[in-house]
């Protein structure tokens, strides 16, 4: 069983720096292109996807959508599991207002933000609940970047713990009751994008 997870495409408040969380934004024209791009790219390998799954939010379903109509595959229904953690206060904050209002070690402050432990624990149960599901499909899930970070963590802990980049691709592979990663934070297939 492998699940093939994918952060959402570009919104208006990545470009502009803003922390999202649970706000829900949708994607904008940049965003349904990399959406594009990566459905261009599974179309093209070799391995195949029995379904796609995402988050509830709007960014994650509207690429879910757009990857689901180019591989042809079921679109399932949302799991509240997969949104992006909860930041309290900071959620719409640039990097220069969390500064000047809470200083460089913002993300420390009691904002009311949900915590990792909190993340981790909800995305590794969706994860281990899909693979249980699912023992002999190859799922595809849309999520977020901070969501993303902490699964990877939980699922495998020698990754590389580096920004989750929009419409990364990444792969796990279940083996027994442990994942081995295939990919992690690919974006190979927005280089077309910026020739």
């Amino acid at each position: 069983m492998r699940i093939g997870l994918i952060r959402h495409g570009k919104t208006d408040w990545n470009a502009l720096g803003k922390i999202q969380g649970q706000t829900d934004i949708p994607l904008n024209e940049e965003g349904i292109r990399q959406a594009n791009a990566l459905a261009y790219r599974l179309q093209h390998e070799p391995l195949r996807w029995d379904a796609i799954i995402s988050s509830d939010l709007s960014r994650a379903i509207e690429t879910a959508t757009i990857i689901s109509k180019a591989l042809q595959i079921p679109l399932l229904p949302p799991d509240a599991r997969l949104r992006e953690r909860f930041y309290g206060e900071v959620e719409g904050t640039t990097e220069e207002e969390r500064q000047k209002r809470w200083g460089p070690d913002w993300k420390k402050c009691d904002c009311g933000q949900e915590s990792d432990a909190l993340v981790r624990e909800r995305s590794l149960s969706f994860a281990q609940d899909t693979a249980d599901a699912n023992p002999d499909r190859n799922i595809l899930v849309v999520t977020h970047g901070s969501l993303l970070a902490q699964l990877l963590k939980a699922m495998c802990a020698d990754l590389a713990d580096k920004p989750i980049h929009n419409l990364s691709f990444s792969i796990m592979e279940r083996s027994g009751s442990s994942w081995n990663p295939l990919l992690h934070n690919c974006t190979l297939h927005l280089e077309q994008l910026q020739s």
